[in-house]
């Protein structure tokens, strides 16, 4: 009886496993484009500013960010 390692070996192959360990940065980030989407929308007073809130609402972490480091005098 082979294992399957040995299996792999014969028919010249190999699996690869792919292992994602992405925590819970993918769900603040998706719950904060959700929120930001909303906000930007809301406050859009044409269809284009409403484009553009949606793609701001893509980035909003560099917003925070800039936010954040103006704050701390970076």
């Amino acid at each position: 009886m082979t294992t399957d390692q040995e299996c792999c070996k014969e028919h010249h192959y190999y699996r690869k496993v792919k292992v994602f360990n992405r925590g819970g940065s993918q769900a603040v980030y998706g719950l904060g484009f959700i929120g930001a989407a909303i906000y930007y929308i809301s406050h859009a007073t044409t269809f284009w500013l409403g484009v553009l809130g949606f793609l701001k609402a893509l980035v909003w972490p560099v917003f925070l960010v800039h936010a954040a480091m103006t704050a701390l005098g970076m």
